[in-house]
């Protein structure tokens, strides 16, 4: 069997990204991948303005005899554009443009107003610093700053910042085309009624929903009965126009299990068997021009082989180039947890505070393969290493919190 590393590093190995860009509308740009590096060809903001709501004034007039004079108001879209003489101040709004000749902002809390009109006069509470509430032109971004990098998975903060900078349009690598398939003559699908020894697949759904936050391109090709003729056309046609094949089911060595002796005949597997618990029988190969992922039937482990390995190969097939690490936190086991050494284990838990500032897990229950609801209790993986054993109640373990492919 391959380490749990061994097949990621030979699996990210075999994978070549996608090339093609489009460009697509802002609006539309959520979870795509940016195709080229970015720089700003102008400032953010494009000119001083007032954090505050306050008044504007030149620091060296203060202090003045009865307060300062007011001359206007200024409000963000509508500025103040009068020379301002000496000793006089104008009213401004938050993200208003501070005017020629004023260095400072005062907030109004800070300042008393007496009379109206031409006989208003603003009073300080204390003096003005040079600078004081103003954001500068460029604070933000400054013009030529490198803003977002090609292989950027764009966020929603990220469409802000570019909507910030006038764009409107955006350039991306297309979507992975993504075939999704489960295997099984037993399996049926929800909503039809079972005859003795049939069950509803659930994989497809939970896989769907996974690649949906990936925001990938999937063709669900159904359930694909055990036969070998009918997996091979199946399969076949699915790779002349799909960059990666996806399958749960007959992966196995038993002897329904059609898939890795199909895809031997018709393809390339490099690798079968992963020292994982759950998921040992994940298989891999090429069809053709197309990646094939064959995940395990029981819902636990195609979900934890899709995560650890599937997901980040799809990840690097859609051109992300993402340096992050998976977020571990070491927490105590709230109870002991059986272990044998020789495969990495990913138990389902539940991550908490233990009041003290430090954390602890503890497991949602039986962590069968088929227990998928030992999935949707959990926050987080407990993530045993392949050589390590019995765990006792209180002893450290590595725990892998639930993400955004999770949650």
């Amino acid at each position: 069997m391959l380490s749990l590393e061994e097949a990621r590093d030979r699996l990210l190995a075999a994978v070549r990204s996608v090339t093609e860009t489009e460009t697509v509308p802002l609006r539309d740009g959520l979870d795509r991948i940016l195709a080229e590096d970015l720089f700003a060809a102008r400032a953010v903001p494009p000119a001083d303005n007032s954090a505050m709501d306050g008044y504007a004034l030149r620091a060296a007039d203060w202090p003045v005899e009865g307060g300062l004079a007011l001359a206007g108001t200024a409000t963000a879209g509508a500025p103040f554009k009068a020379a301002l003489p000496a000793g006089q101040c104008v009213r401004i709004m938050t993200g208003a443009l501070v005017p020629a000749g004023c260095d400072a902002v005062i907030m109004q809390e800070e300042c008393e107003v007496t009379g109206q009109g031409r006989t208003t006069r603003v009073r300080l509470a204390r003096a003005p610093r040079p600078g004081e509430n103003i954001r500068r032109a460029g604070e933000d971004i400054a013009v030529g700053a490198r803003l977002l990098d090609a292989g950027r998975r764009l966020r929603p903060a990220d469409l802000g910042l570019l909507a910030s900078l006038g764009l409107s349009a955006v350039q991306v690598l297309r979507r992975p085309r993504v075939a999704l398939l489960s295997t099984g003559s037993e399996l049926r699908e929800p909503g039809e009624p079972l005859a003795e020894g049939q069950i509803y697949d659930s994989n497809r759904y939970l896989l769907t929903a996974m690649l949906r936050r990936l925001d990938v391109a999937i063709t669900d090709l159904g359930i694909c009965a055990d036969t070998p003729e009918r997996l091979r056309a199946v399969l076949e046609s699915a790779a002349r126009d799909h960059d990666v094949i996806i399958a749960s089911g007959g992966v196995s060595v038993g002897e329904a299990d059609h898939t890795r002796r199909v895809l031997d005949r018709i393809g390339r597997v490099d690798a079968y068997k992963v020292a994982m618990k759950p998921g040992k029988p994940f298989t891999f190969g090429t069809l053709g021009d197309a990646l094939f992922l064959g995940l395990p039937g029981n819902p636990v482990s195609a979900t934890v082989t899709f995560h650890q390995l599937a997901l980040p190969a799809l990840r690097h097939l859609a051109g992300e180039r993402s340096e992050e690490s998976p977020l571990l936190v070491p927490a105590r086991a709230a109870a002991p947890l059986r272990k044998k050494p020789g495969r990495a284990d990913f138990q389902r838990a539940v991550l908490y505070c233990d009041g003290d500032g430090g954390h602890r897990v503890a497991t949602t229950g039986s962590q069968g393969s088929g227990v998928l609801s030992s999935v949707t209790r959990a926050n987080a993986f407990i993530r045993l290493e392949a050589e390590r054993g019995d765990v006792a109640a209180g002893d450290t373990v590595s725990v892998l919190p639930f993400d955004r492919w999770l949650m």
